[in-house]
């Protein structure tokens, strides 16, 4: 990559290694309603049918963005973390963090094989009873860096009062807390939850104000209530990653370029984290979000600073790095 004057920090990736979605406690299938549908099991042919039309637009999506398919040989985990570390090597990178990774003990394993690379995030379903007591022992003792939640994957709303002790965790820890609202899954993925709207976390957001929750994919379909949540809370980031393919199917005519640049008017550089949402092989780092990113923000006019902020700065004083 072409030095930019400034060092990135990947605050969005994923580990490529099978996952839980709900890491130690239990949760439903994200596509599970939290009341109505119960334990219901949809026929193999609904199956059949779903997971061809997810299929096809995601092919779509990989060949509009030149990406090869995902690898299906099962690899080492040790050999996926040598992979990465050479991808920090290769795009000069000063830290990725991992914000999933086969639950806490694995990816804080995985992160000890390369601690001047990797950070990673617990990332545990924060509504079982031990939840609190995880999460401070996945910081503490596991050495992980911040909180990582799907709340479409959850079985209860975001603010639910179960819920209050795991907060009051992160709150006395000091860590950042990401929590990924609005459609899940890519085309064919998720749109109907209890936790689709950034807005749920309206409550507990006012209820934990030293707690930084960023809010990722630049809205993932909900710009309005991410914009009305960060006016209301000035603990609320939003970050940059993934493809961002939802804009495609807004009414409105919405571009990367047209929401950094909403944002920065909004609530400044200093509240918008870079992500590029990058987990498996062959694409690895996906230096072509990075890249399409830098220029938006360079054609935008934006300041040496206020790229330094985005592109580094900002995960560095979230995560408490020198």
């Amino acid at each position: 990559m072409v030095d930019q004057g400034f060092k990135v920090i990947d605050f969005h990736c994923h580990f490529p290694v099978a996952m839980n979605w709900g890491g130690r406690g239990r949760t439903s299938r994200p596509e599970s309603p939290v009341t109505g549908a119960g334990e219901f099991q949809r026929s193999e042919e609904s199956e059949r049918v779903v997971r061809k039309y997810a299929t096809d637009l995601r092919a779509e999506w990989r060949l509009a963005h030149c990406f090869e398919a995902p690898e299906t040989e099962e690899r080492a985990e040790r050999e996926q973390a040598d992979r990465w570390a050479a991808e920090v090597d290769r795009y000069g990178l000063e830290r990725v963090v991992f914000v999933t990774g086969g639950g806490n003990e694995k990816l804080a394993e995985i992160v000890s094989w390369y601690p001047d690379k990797f950070i990673g995030f617990a990332h545990h379903n924060p509504f079982t009873k031990d939840a609190a007591d995880e999460l401070k022992r996945a910081v503490e003792e596991l050495g992980l860096k911040g909180y990582k939640l799907i709340a479409p994957a959850l079985d209860k709303p975001i603010d639910d009062p179960s819920g209050y002790p795991t907060w009051e965790a992160a709150a006395e820890l000091g860590i950042p807390v990401l929590i990924h609202f609005g459609i899940l899954g890519g085309g064919g993925g998720i749109s109907h939850h209890v936790n689709m709207s950034p807005l749920i976390l309206h409550n507990v957001a006012r209820d934990f104000a030293t707690v930084p929750f960023v809010l990722p994919h630049l809205g993932c379909g909900y710009v309005r209530e991410l914009l009305h949540l960060m006016w209301s809370c000035g603990n609320v980031y939003v970050d940059t990653s993934g493809s961002n393919q939802w804009m495609r199917w807004m009414p409105e005519e919405l571009t990367t370029k047209i929401l950094i640049r909403k944002y920065v008017e909004t609530v400044g550089a200093e509240r918008i984290v870079y992500g590029s949402d990058s987990s498996w092989f062959p694409r690895g780092f996906s230096v072509r979000y990075y890249e399409d990113q830098i220029r938006d923000c360079r054609e935008l006019g934006l300041s040496q600073e206020q790229m330094t902020a985005i592109f580094g700065g900002n995960a560095r004083r979230l995560l408490g790095l020198a």
